[in-house]
């Protein structure tokens, strides 16, 4: 029997979980908060670490609640449903300030207010996984457990969309009465304004009485299905064929974006709407102005600045993307002064930097990996690159390890100043922490 030690939780680390420290050793404890005294069971261990899982706690915190969801502890898709929504805001702005401090060794001039939404059904995108289990009888669907590679047993998901949530124990019984259900282990959600699209992972073509069953499935539920064979390159359109187009909106710009299942958008299209919001804040563009969007994807950021009258570079890795973002741009009938290119942005160099022409302005959105490459061009040399320094940059980040690292780069190797930061929920209930920050060339 595994030995159980009493600790009193210090603070939460990045994946939220709490850290205490016993024997010498940092000890990382799931389902543990701040200033909670509490005994701990230890699940593995390391020369200087544990990780370990909370067994009783003996002083709760007055920020603790009862988690909404019937599967959280089980379920690995939420990590801090037990901590009251307003306290993980603060958790996730000390996170950002921590990192942008201890790893950057940079701090913002002055904090943004964090934005923040709705708590519960905001989830429009998700990977679920299918398995069926011959010892239960039955076909689960749903997220992973946590630390595991087993389907959590759920009947419903309080952060995906309702509807979606609602389909979860339905889509269960579709997949066990079909014929591939032993091959299909996986379903892309992307639920759009007006339409809401489920992508099946297909190992081996559905037959006939599968097809029929999809097909009545997608009717009943107004759902369209898609059918991924192999890679994301090979998704279609299964059911029905004239459906409506994925499509979220921006209103304050009024820019309309219609996307693919599997093209990335952002998770949250509500607090999306508030991000952009704040980044055009920041960004100030104005008309004459040239400004690049790095990371751009299929012109989240690009289309809004481009509204502004400013002429708009987007710069993405992803040719498909670039091509999406071509057609939003003629969609909105902003083509006439925006410009797309596809790069490697992780292997972008001062001279690949200085070859796009001078900028104003510069948005970042890099994934989790940061920019790393991308901030160390902007140095171009020891000379630097005179007109081609922009003036300053709102970068988005989705890392704050990364965004810290960066932000040394900029603030202490080419002289920006980190004017703001603050976080934005776009992932209540989990440990990811969404920010922006705002340089500017001192």
């Amino acid at each position: 029997m595994a030995t159980e030690n009493r600790v009193t939780i210090e603070s939460l680390d990045q994946e939220g979980r709490g850290v205490a420290h016993f024997d010498g050793k940092v000890i990382f404890i799931e389902g543990a908060l701040t200033g909670e005294s509490v005994s701990y069971s230890s699940y593995r261990k390391k020369p200087s670490f544990e990780l370990a899982q909370v067994t009783q706690i003996h002083k709760p915190s007055s920020m603790r609640v009862q988690p909404k969801c019937a599967h959280f502890g089980v379920c690995g898709g939420c990590s801090m449903q037990h901590l009251e929504a307003g306290a993980q805001v603060a958790v996730k702005q000390r996170i950002l300030e921590d990192s942008l401090w201890h790893i950057g060794k940079v701090r913002a001039e002055t904090i943004l207010p964090p934005i923040h939404g709705q708590a519960w059904g905001y989830r429009q995108r998700a990977r679920l996984s299918a398995k069926h289990v011959i010892k239960k009888g039955k076909t689960l669907v749903g997220f992973h457990e946590k630390r595991s590679s087993y389907v959590a047993d759920m009947q419903h998901c309080e952060i995906l969309a309702p509807k979606i949530a609602g389909l979860i124990p339905l889509l269960a019984q579709l997949i066990g009465g079909l014929s591939i259900r032993e091959k299909l282990p996986q379903i892309e959600v992307a639920a759009g304004e007006h339409a809401d699209a489920l992508v099946l992972r297909v190992m081996e073509p559905p037959s006939a009485s599968d097809e029929a069953a999809l097909h009545a499935f997608a009717d009943r539920h107004k759902i369209q299905f898609w059918l991924q064979s192999r890679g994301p390159d090979t998704v279609v359109p299964f059911h029905p064929l004239a459906a409506p187009p994925l499509t979220y909106t921006l209103p304050e710009f009024g820019i309309e974006m219609p996307f693919s299942p599997v093209e990335f958008t952002q998770v949250n299209s509500t607090l999306n709407r508030v991000m952009v919001s704040r980044a055009l804040r920041l960004l100030d563009p104005q008309p004459g102005e040239r400004i690049a969007d790095f990371f751009c994807g299929l012109g989240n950021f690009t289309l809004p600045i481009a509204r502004s009258g400013a002429q708009v570079l987007g710069v993405e890795g992803s040719a498909a993307l670039v091509k999406r973002a071509q057609q939003n741009a003629a969609h909105n009938g902003l083509s006439g002064n925006t410009g797309f290119a596809a790069m490697n942005l992780f292997e972008m160099t001062e001279e690949s930097f200085t070859r796009l022409g001078r900028f104003d302005k510069l948005l970042i959105d890099p994934p989790r990996d940061g920019a790393i490459e991308l901030v160390k061009a902007l140095g171009c040399g020891n000379g630097g690159c005179g007109e081609y320094v922009p003036r300053r940059i709102v970068y988005v980040s989705c890392n704050p390890a990364t965004l810290a690292r960066d932000a040394q780069v900029l603030v202490q190797v080419h002289g920006y100043a980190l004017k703001a930061a603050g976080v934005m929920n776009m992932f209540p209930h989990t440990s990811h922490v969404e920010s922006i920050a705002l340089f500017e060339k001192t």
